[in-house]
């Protein structure tokens, strides 16, 4: 089945949101200006939920996902999807999450890799010193998402993002 794309404005940017009736693939952070687009009804659920997250009034996704990766990223992703609702973790608790602290590196690029962001959250792996590190959407989108978990309010950043 092909895939389907739209594009939406959120308080991090344009999301651009890929995917079909079997699931999301893709949830990118685009750093180009380009106009929201119409949105497929298979993409319509994805598109709600995120603006529920946005808006405060969500804090797990139910999305069915498509995600595209070896065995190893898939792993690597399933696992961040056991982080908490504002809770972090760091590249080391990963790793032993995925079944050896010497995968650091390797958990690192995993991550890195995962082309789902928010839904499956790669945001709220840290470095072990506590501080915020690589974020392939940026660190300032890092933070925004933390803050926003964490209920750190940024007056106007989320207002008026919410459309239906």
């Amino acid at each position: 089945m092909s895939l389907e794309s739209a594009y939406i404005q959120s308080p991090v940017g344009i999301l651009e949101i890929t995917g079909n009736t079997e699931g999301i693939r893709s949830i990118l952070f685009i750093n180009e200006a380009i106009e929201p687009t119409q949105v497929p009804p298979a993409l319509h659920d994805c598109v709600n939920q995120l603006n529920e997250y946005f808006a405060g009034t969500r804090k797990q996704f139910d999305l069915e996902l498509d995600p595209a990766g070896t065995d190893f990223q898939l792993k690597v992703w399933a696992q961040l999807q056991t982080i908490p609702f504002g809770k972090t973790i760091s590249y080391l608790d990963l790793a032993r999450l995925t079944g050896s602290e010497t995968n650091t590196r390797a958990v690192g690029n995993a991550n890195g890799k995962n082309k789902i962001n928010i839904v499956v959250p790669c945001h709220r792996v840290i470095g072990s010193n506590g501080k915020l590190t690589g974020y392939g959407g940026g660190l300032w989108r890092k933070e925004i998402l933390l803050k926003l978990e964490m209920g750190i309010t940024m007056p106007g950043l989320f207002a008026g993002f919410v459309e239906k």
